[in-house]
């Protein structure tokens, strides 16, 4: 395999885990996660982003890699009430949702028809508590904090995929540097899968299981797709949800979120400059899955140094990491005119955090959004 693979499977990895692995964390926090629990939760979704990289990859002879869903872990760590059994159990149907989408192409079809702009909003109601919390507090971070964004700032002009990785630099610099604190001496266990028996309870699958189901598609699947289009590939996107999706199930039973197709870390993997025959180019999956075992037994170690972070850099990092989903997702909430009011309310909704019979505020922002646009359309027709 050419270094030039290697390289490009590398700096995607280490991209895709140092930019929101403390996210991770923090979800499994939210949820209640024993530390047995959260690092089994590591490295299981480090393994099930192996298996289906190297799998797809090899299957379909084109570099098709996998991520974590990122504005999923986002959902999670916004989520109050709920038990690491209940998360489990919400994680096995969402992964089954996902397998269901690829499998029953009328039920694909019907996930397709929600609006971008509705979805985008609620996806922007999930992210915009963290950045606001991670920007909100830097100022206490004084000089140290001001740091690190300009290192995010900067780097981000010269290359926006490590602009994330830079600032966690900047972080652990900062609270491990020579003015800083001193690194914890610390013995991890071995890292181990933990069964979870999952709990299925109504509510958490309504607020958690679905919405988990939809961003994972909206903003990680789709652009994934999209992105090896782009670069001359043409997916199987039945397979591939079918592969993530059981992958998610599965995995889920060892604490794991969401797996789903990458689309930024991917455009790192599809280059010329990873190998110039586009035949050959999906060898880098197998490198990339490498890659992944290699960090899922490096969990141990990596959740002892960011829980000895001071909560401050760790709540900064976290809203540096999601400013870009949230970009994303706050350009394809007002892309459309039509769309743009009750994408306001959804966005407005699940930001508020509103929890109704127990259900979280992203399905009820959701559902708001969709029964404005029913209203919308309902009344342009009896105005005809």
């Amino acid at each position: 395999m050419p270094l030039s693979m290697s390289s490009a499977a590398l700096v995607a990895a280490l991209v895709g885990y140092g930019s929101t692995v403390a996210l991770v964390l923090a979800a499994a926090q939210a949820v209640g996660a024993s530390a047995a629990q959260t690092a089994s939760w590591l490295l299981a979704v480090c393994l099930a982003k192996a298996a289906g990289s190297a799998f797809l990859s090899a299957r379909n002879r084109m570099p098709m890699v996998l991520a974590w869903s990122t504005p999923g872990a986002a959902l999670i760590a916004a989520s109050s009430g709920i038990t690491m059994a209940q998360a489990v159990g919400a994680f096995v149907v969402a992964g089954g949702l996902i397998a269901l989408i690829g499998a029953v192409r009328p039920l694909g079809r019907l996930v397709a028809r929600i609006p971008d702009g509705v979805a985008a909003a609620m996806l922007a109601g999930v992210l915009l508590p963290f950045c606001l919390k991670g920007l909100a507090v830097s100022g206490g971070l004084g000089a140290g904090g001001l740091a690190l964004l300009a290192v995010f700032a900067v780097v981000r002009q010269v290359n926006p995929a490590l602009g994330v990785l830079a600032a966690l630099g900047a972080g652990l610099a900062l609270a491990f540097g020579p003015w800083g604190m001193a690194l914890p001496n610390f013995a991890p266990p071995h890292p181990a899968l933990t069964l979870i028996a999952p709990h299925f309870k109504l509510d958490v699958l309504i607020g958690l299981a679905l919405p988990l189901t939809l961003v994972t598609m909206a903003s990680q699947n789709l652009p994934g797709f999209a992105t090896l289009r782009a670069a001359g590939y043409e997916p199987p996107v039945a397979q591939a949800l079918q592969t993530t999706g059981a992958l998610s199930a599965v995995f889920g039973l060892f604490g794991a979120h969401t797996v789903s197709m990458a689309a930024i870390t991917a455009a790192i993997c599809l280059g010329e400059d990873v190998h110039p025959d586009r035949a050959q180019r999906w060898k880098v999956g197998l490198a990339y899955a490498a890659v992944w075992v290699l960090l899922g037994i490096a969990g141990p170690w990596v959740m002892a140094i960011l829980h000895a972070m001071p909560p401050d850099i760790l709540t900064l990092l976290v809203g540096i990491a999601l400013l870009g989903p949230l970009t994303g997702a706050l350009t394809n909430a007002y892309a459309t005119a039509q769309t743009r009011f009750p994408a306001t309310v959804t966005l407005t909704l699940t930001t508020s955090g509103l929890g109704i019979a127990g259900i979280g505020s992203a399905f009820w922002g959701l559902l708001a959004g969709l029964s404005l646009l029913a209203l919308d359309h309902a009344a342009k027709s009896l105005r005809r």
